[in-house]
């Protein structure tokens, strides 16, 4: 079973890089992404300065394997890959990183968007929002 955390937030450099070892596998004909990133919201009038993410990652990873085969049934994919940061990230940095290849293109379209939408509705990962003033809350998963 994959691991798909990385500690602390997803560099642009492991995403580039993520994306030029696929130029070789001429068999795709198109790639689609999805990046998350931390947004410095305003509740209660104070503002996120970061998310310190946690999980249970045994469970989470099976969780995440469950999906990834679910979306390897229903769309022809020749590639996905998923990870999620592990401990602080902070506002305006990356904490999801999804790439999907297939051959044609609606495919990527569609596999994306199912991805995410059951990453966080059935991933067991947690974020505490860090407020500005150090003080801090459990994140509530909103759309």
């Amino acid at each position: 079973m994959k691991n798909i955390f990385k500690t602390g937030p997803i560099s642009a450099q492991f995403i580039g890089e993520s994306i030029a070892k696929h130029q070789s596998k001429t068999s795709i004909g198109a790639h689609n992404i999805f990046l998350g990133q931390v947004r410095a919201d305003e509740v209660d009038g104070k503002k996120v300065a970061a998310i310190d993410y946690s999980a249970h990652q045994e469970m989470a990873n099976e969780a995440m394997h469950n999906i990834r085969e679910s979306a390897f049934e229903k769309f022809d994919l020749t590639c996905m890959h998923i990870y999620h940061s592990l401990g602080k990230v902070a506002a305006g940095e990356i904490c999801l990183f999804v790439f999907v290849s297939s051959p044609r293109r609606k495919t990527v379209f569609k596999a994306i968007e199912f991805l995410v939408e059951e990453i966080k509705a059935n991933a067991p990962i947690f974020g505490k929002e860090i407020f500005e003033d150090e003080t801090h809350q459990w994140k509530e998963n909103k759309n």
